[in-house]
């Protein structure tokens, strides 16, 4: 989808297929966008945070599944939405557990994580925010 803006906000979304062969595209989309906006710094930390979002979404979610980037004044945020009824949660893992880590990487990434519930009550966007740095805190140049 095509890049929006309004003033000083920047943003970007696709509807992602209910299919975990798709993440590694939308991975090198992710990467591409943050090239484009100038935000090379944060690229592994917030390609991997999106793979096990949206490993998530489709994994225990339901469709449709939207991945949306944000930036806006001195923060990125990405965000996932799908409809499935299920809540994310944080798991008791023991180490050789192969699964459940996902919400804890993400929490562990960025600056700060969390849930949205959907107005209708049937899914939620589980989003992570990154502060920037002050050279990326002014109003961004067009482009």
């Amino acid at each position: 989808m095509p890049e929006m803006r309004d003033g000083g906000l920047r943003t970007v979304c696709w509807d992602v297929p209910h299919d975990l062969s798709v993440i590694g595209k939308m991975r090198g989309m992710v990467r591409e966008v943050l090239g484009a906006w100038d935000l090379a710094e944060l690229t592994d930390d917030v390609v991997l945070a999106v793979a096990e979002l949206l490993a998530n979404a489709v994994g225990h979610g339901a469709p449709p599944i939207r991945l949306s980037l944000w930036l806006s004044g001195g923060d990125f945020c990405v965000r996932v939405t799908d409809h499935g009824p299920e809540q994310p949660r944080y798991l008791e893992l023991d180490l050789e557990a192969v699964h459940g880590r996902g919400l804890a990487i993400v929490a562990a990434l960025a600056t700060d994580t969390g849930v949205t519930s959907l107005p209708d009550g049937l899914g939620k966007t589980i989003w992570a925010r990154w502060r920037l740095p002050d050279h990326h805190s002014r109003s961004p140049v067009p482009r």
